[in-house]
């Protein structure tokens, strides 16, 4: 049966992870974006070797599931900083790396992948007829892209960079499987206890749906902001 007295206490429970989320969706959406940002300059540019390897490198993270990514990176990931640490006479415990070190590595290498293709469709739909005004008007390359080329490219990508974040949101609860506690993992702890399993993950969807209006709604109205500006 729901029992609607224990909402309040399992939500005060379930929103003490709220902030650890944030930060752990906040960190890979930051470093993700800017190796995939990389990634779609290589393509965008055509640099060889690099671009083959970038291709690879995206076939690769968008078809493994990002659970193995992740349990790769718990077991492969320790053991590599140690053998690194090593090389440069550095004393390293490798095994003592936090859980939530290792969920943000893993999963900045698979959202990267994503990124990447948001960042390329950006770059696709700038209008090559800009570039040859502005280079008729004296601009250099730089210049080209600092202020026409940038401003366009990261309004465009706004839509789809607000949907990876969400994207990011609901795969950190992939983490609970190496001990990582995100919102997923607290309402499940929590309905643990007293065995309110509905009404724990009632209110872990309606934090998730607060987290996705806010997110969305801002996304809007930064696009808007720019789109004025632009």
């Amino acid at each position: 049966m729901f029992d609607s007295e224990v909402l309040l206490p399992d939500l005060w429970d379930i929103l003490g992870a709220v902030p650890v989320t944030l930060t752990m969706a906040l960190a890979i959406f930051v470093l993700s974006t800017i190796v995939g940002s990389l990634f779609a300059m290589v393509e965008y540019r055509r640099v060889p070797v690099l671009r083959e390897l970038v291709v690879a490198y995206k076939v690769a993270f968008k078809g493994v599931p990002m659970v193995i990514v992740i349990f790769l990176a718990y077991y492969g990931l320790p053991p590599a900083l140690q053998f690194l640490a090593s090389l440069i006479g550095i004393e390293f415990n490798g095994h003592a790396t936090p859980n939530w070190v290792t969920l943000i590595v893993a999963l900045t290498a698979c959202v990267s992948a994503f990124q990447a293709e948001v960042v390329k469709g950006a770059l696709n739909s700038f209008d090559t007829g800009q570039a040859d005004a502005a280079y008729s008007l004296g601009y250099k390359r730089s210049q080209l892209f600092r202020r026409v080329m940038l401003p366009q490219v990261i309004v465009a990508a706004i839509p789809d960079l607000a949907n990876s974040f969400m994207v990011i949101m609901k795969a950190l609860s992939l983490g609970f499987a190496i001990e990582v506690v995100d919102i997923f993992a607290q309402s499940q702890l929590t309905a643990a206890l007293n065995f309110y399993y509905l009404e724990a993950f009632l209110i872990a969807v309606v934090i998730y749906m607060v987290i996705a209006y806010i997110v969305t709604h801002g996304a809007d109205r930064v696009e808007a902001a720019l789109r004025a500006r632009t």
